[in-house]
């Protein structure tokens, strides 16, 4: 790690005005740094993002103090772990419990503060009402839906209650006590109300159907008779009357999954996780940069990404 982090200083860093991080591991299929860099193209920056792939916190600390560095994108093992690390967190942050990205301000002393807030909310958020041309008649005051357990779960329920109208939101996992962490923090943290563990198909059956939906596990083919249930529950509710939208979180190695497949033929809307991320990083320049969206090349950014991923399945 020594070694390579020499090699970014001498060949790199020198190269920028302004330089941040991805850190975190493993990051070798992360868009992260390509995404960024089309933005800084695009608005004229000299700046670029360079992968720290590491677990190493004490080296991100000191990395940080560099006096050019604008911020970094955090993602696992560090997004819990960076939280003692910082001076100030954003609603968001506090509420989900998790960071992902690092930026900088200054107090009224001009001593530098360290800051942290959750974008995957916004990324979430964004992505279906940029895909959905009705929310009121496809996700407003209903019922939504959450596939998963982990730390993605906890934001799509943060952004289903918070900002997307949701009435309830169902749990649908493999894992019962994945969903009873998830309900209890979220509980904890004040947006819990009306969050049910839907396990059966039985259970499914008899309740309202859905209008958001997000997924937020592996593409893998069900084989024990645990993920087997939770996806013929998911299937349940695919199959209702009501047809909204589906926002499929897994776009690696490819954004085109079993669920969206099999979402696609019921009648759903469906939204690649591709957007998740590409919004999340929009908003994660916000901070860095300061420039609104509207000034970022949202379209380029799409195409780039798009283009990487359909050279990644050749």
């Amino acid at each position: 790690m020594a070694a390579q982090q020499q090699e970014i200083k001498d060949s790199r860093l020198d190269t920028v005005e302004r330089h941040g991080y991805l850190f975190g591991h493993p990051i070798a299929h992360s868009l992260s740094p390509l995404l960024h860099q089309t933005i800084y193209d695009g608005i004229g920056l000299p700046w670029s993002q360079f992968p720290l792939d590491s677990t190493d916190m004490d080296l991100f600390l000191r990395l940080r103090e560099d006096p050019r560095f604008y911020g970094a994108a955090v993602t696992m093992p560090h997004k819990v772990a960076i939280l003692p690390h910082l001076d100030v967190l954003t609603p968001e942050a506090r509420a989900v419990g998790a960071v992902n990205t690092l930026f900088l301000r200054q107090d009224a002393s001009g001593k530098r503060l360290f800051c942290g807030t959750n974008t995957d909310v916004v990324g979430i958020r964004d992505s279906f009402y940029a895909n959905v041309s009705d929310p009121d008649a496809s996700f407003h005051g209903r019922p939504a839906l959450v596939v998963g357990g982990g730390g993605a779960a906890r934001s799509a329920v943060y952004a289903l209650r918070t900002w997307m109208k949701a009435s309830k939101v169902y749990l649908v996992n493999r894992d019962r006590e994945e969903v009873r962490a998830v309900i209890e923090e979220c509980t904890a943290r004040g947006y819990g109300d009306d969050l049910i563990d839907v396990s059966t198909v039985a259970q499914a059956s008899a309740l309202e159907g859905v209008g958001a939906i997000v997924a937020c596990v592996p593409n893998f083919t069900p084989k024990t008779a645990a993920e087997k249930e939770a996806r013929a529950v998911l299937e349940c509710f695919l199959h209702k009357e009501h047809k909204g939208a589906i926002l499929e979180m897994c776009y690696h190695p490819s954004p085109w999954t079993e669920i969206a497949e099999i979402s696609q033929r019921e009648g759903w809307k469906v939204v690649l996780g591709t957007e998740a991320m590409i919004y999340q990083g929009l908003e994660q320049d916000k901070y860095w940069t300061g420039r609104e969206v509207g000034e970022m090349p949202v379209q380029k950014v799409m195409e780039v990404i798009a283009g990487k991923l359909s050279e990644a399945r050749l």
